[in-house]
């Protein structure tokens, strides 16, 4: 589906499901990259089985326009702007990498309007070494290939999110191609790192946020390790929020190399 998003066609995948008011609806945001799809498995399970989604391209992203955004917070901005337009005064967030800082910095902002926020594969600061960030600017396929290396903790997960077997690897620096060259007029890896890489506003927006939250993290991610997040968690904590921290035993990509493990966990925070 499609809906104009401050003045601009935005898509979203809503998992073939018309839109039920009494429903909780759970909008997905994706990380540097990536587009609706990465939450395939996850997103159509929830739109069959109780659930509103809204599994969104983010601006100047995949099929939707718009002017990407250059920071978190104008992301946050965009996803308040989305529930508008959508006429949703109530959802869950599910943000992946950078996506999980913009579902943190929305929740913080927009207090009792959103009743879970879910942040896969997240650390804060959310720092991005000077190399990847050149690379990235400069030599954005090799930039790519970088990510994808460090990303990855298996070439071929059993089950991986399309089946048995399937070149997640392979399936992944074709999606960050292809979302690269969607947009010609902006460099959209060098901006999603620079955004991960400025945003300060993490352990204020913990303190800020009425939801209860979930940590899922990668075991053996090597772009955000489980301990880069601890910071956030501890702050959580000491702030009295409602903190849940899932484990699943694969890299950054938890949602395409543990689907299975990352929808149960999602699974069992929405439903408490």
């Amino acid at each position: 589906m499609e809906l104009e998003v401050l003045g601009a066609r935005t898509y979203l995948y809503a998992g073939g499901r018309a839109f039920k008011p009494e429903q909780l609806t759970v909008v997905f945001i994706h990380g540097v990259l990536h587009d609706h799809s990465v939450w395939i498995l996850q997103s159509r399970y929830l739109a069959h089985h109780g659930f509103n989604v809204l599994a969104v391209d983010l601006p100047g992203h995949g099929r939707s326009a718009g002017e990407p955004p250059a920071s978190v917070e104008q992301a946050a901005d965009f996803v308040q702007a989305l529930l508008d337009a959508a006429g949703v005064q109530r959802a869950a967030l599910v943000g992946h990498s950078w996506g999980s800082l913009i579902a943190l910095e929305a929740a913080a902002r927009l207090k009792d309007r959103i009743s879970h926020a879910a942040l896969v594969g997240t650390a804060f600061p959310m720092r991005v070494s000077a190399a990847l960030l050149q690379a990235a600017e400069h030599e954005p396929l090799k930039a790519i290939a970088m990510i994808n290396q460090f990303s990855r903790s298996t070439l071929a997960p059993p089950p991986s999110v399309l089946g048995p077997g399937t070149w997640v690897d392979g399936a992944s620096i074709a999606l960050n191609k292809r979302i690269l060259a969607s947009n010609r007029q902006v460099n959209l890896l060098h901006r999603g790192f620079l955004a991960c890489d400025r945003y300060a506003g993490g352990l204020d927006a913990v303190n800020q946020v009425s939801c209860p939250l979930l940590f899922l993290l990668g075991q053996v991610d090597q772009m955000t390790p489980p301990k880069a997040a601890q910071g956030l968690i501890d702050q959580a904590r000491a702030a009295g929020k409602a903190v849940q921290v899932s484990l699943v035993p694969v890299g950054h990509h938890e949602m395409g190399e543990a689907p299975e493990g990352t929808l149960a966990a999602l699974r069992g925070f929405l439903g408490r």
